[in-house]
């Protein structure tokens, strides 16, 4: 099931753009392996569930995940072969906007070699370039 609010207080938003570094959630804050990224840009609903089925098909059982980001930003599209004009299109779907070194997924419960795999395949499925990152290496 792919993440979208479940109400907002306006349907349509604006593009914005992705500035700077991520100066909240950039910091491994539940689990012992995390997934940061080296890029920003937009994240879709489809590639954040898409990276969460890898991590749970590698990682199996006793596995605790956390997800640290969410879709909450619709983003709109107008049908193909339409003349300019006439408003703005329909919301097509739902992205998160993520910075340069914004975790995406924390893992724990899974040994180290399990925990890395399963963080490189979900970094596989993302647009951007990504870091796996351990709570050893951030102390």
């Amino acid at each position: 099931m792919l993440l979208q609010p479940k109400k907002t207080k306006y349907r349509k938003q604006q593009k914005g753009r992705v500035r700077g570094k991520a100066s909240r959630g950039h910091t491994l804050e539940f689990g012992d392996y995390g997934l940061k990224l080296l890029e920003g840009g937009r994240l879709t609903a489809q590639q954040l569930e898409a990276g969460r089925v890898a991590i749970v098909r590698t990682a199996k059982k006793g596995a605790k995940l956390w997800i640290r980001v969410f879709p909450d930003k619709p983003i709109t599209k107008k049908p193909a072969e339409t003349r300019m004009g006439k408003g703005k299109g329909a919301v097509e779907g739902w992205v998160a906007i993520v910075k340069p070194g914004n975790i995406i997924y924390e893992i724990a419960g899974v040994p180290e070699e399990v925990a890395r795999e399963a963080l490189r395949l979900a970094a596989s499925k993302l647009p951007f370039k990504c870091k796996i990152v351990s709570r050893e290496e951030l102390l």
